[in-house]
């Protein structure tokens, strides 16, 4: 029913409206007595069989909505009810900021793919803490958390240790995003040795509390084998809990859209079933090559039941979507923990 009615009808409009505006409808909609209930009956599946502890967490299921979706954690209680095990919030920074100029995300219906330029808009951290507050503890919240725009690198880490700090006693787990190519330079972030000096630096204030909370890692899809083989490296110096392989791509090869298309949307991060075989092969790459040494959440081009237990079988712990849930709606969630369920 979504695919052949509902999502032609919200793809006649600018997809950053419709998201807003879908957002809304949710709201009202799980305030009605009984709706939650429905969506819950619809889409979730309760099984110990699809439990996984990772990192000192147990998910209820190894699918969770990427971070993106719910930058600014105002939906994260009524989107538990489709059926996620976990929830990434964010990219949070520490102060508000609008991202960059609109139009700024792209459907690109051939390829199943989007390309955003959002460049971190949100509301800023403590606007996250106060949404965050109102956790019924439905499902595991991660807090995906970045530098400003307008940071200069020396205050990078300040940034990062900032959100951190803010966030450390309302989510279950922290990724620090380090790859998004929407929001100026990173090439300070994508330096090892800076990493490693940052990741550092948030496990020191990690320290600080009574529950230290896992960290990980968010990647690009775009690293070549050295690169990889330097985030082995870093993991293994850092002793970071994983890695999310992976971010979007600014990669164009292979898209059916045409050069003319391409050219006028310009840059941006693309994601969808374009990156599925790009992230897959690196979280091959890392699990092969670290003799399956850290976790390894799998994230990129997820759009059916068969891409999630791509990534699975390539060395995936978890599995996250975004632009699958936009295309395949909440089925999609519960399409991929049954296909979970009839191979174990």
């Amino acid at each position: 029913m979504y695919k052949s009615s509902i999502r032609p009808l919200l793809f006649l409009f600018d997809p950053e409206k419709i998201h807003h505006f879908i957002f809304f409808l949710i709201k009202i909609f799980s305030k009605i007595p009984g709706v939650a209930a429905i969506f819950r009956s619809l889409y979730l599946i309760e099984d110990k069989k699809l439990e996984r502890t990772l990192f000192g967490l147990t998910f209820k299921n190894p699918v969770g909505l990427a971070a993106g979706f719910d930058k600014n954690a105002v939906l994260y209680n009524e989107l538990s009810n489709f059926g996620f095990g976990f929830i990434e919030i964010g990219t949070v920074t520490p102060r508000p900021q609008v991202g960059n100029p609109k139009k700024r995300i792209f459907r690109l219906k051939a390829d199943n793919g989007l390309i955003n330029r959002m460049g971190f808009n949100n509301n800023g951290v403590k606007a996250a803490v106060k949404q965050l507050k109102k956790n019924k503890g439905n499902v595991l919240i991660g807090g995906n958390i970045g530098k400003n725009t307008a940071t200069l690198p020396h205050n990078y880490t300040e940034d990062y240790i900032a959100c951190f700090k803010e966030l450390h006693p309302y989510v279950d787990y922290f990724v620090l995003n380090v790859s998004c190519p929407n929001v100026g330079s990173h090439v300070k972030l994508n330096d090892k040795d800076y990493l490693i000096e940052l990741i550092t630096a948030i496990q020191k204030v990690n320290r600080t509390y009574s529950k230290q909370k896992p960290i990980l890692l968010k990647i690009a899809p775009d690293l070549n084998t050295t690169q990889l083989d330097e985030i082995i490296e870093l993991v293994a110096e850092t002793k970071i809990e994983g890695v999310i392989a992976s971010n979007t791509s600014t990669h164009r090869e292979g898209l059916i859209a045409s050069e003319e298309k391409l050219n006028k949307i310009g840059y941006g991060g693309l994601s969808g079933k374009p990156i599925k075989d790009r992230s897959t092969k690196v979280i091959a790459y890392l699990a092969e090559h670290s003799n399956k040494a850290f976790p390894i959440i799998g994230v990129g081009g997820i759009h059916s039941a068969k891409d999630a237990l791509e990534k699975i079988n390539a060395g995936a712990d978890l599995v996250q979507i975004y632009t699958g849930f936009i295309y395949e709606g909440p089925e999609l969630v519960k399409n991929i923990n049954k296909a979970i369920l009839a191979k174990t």
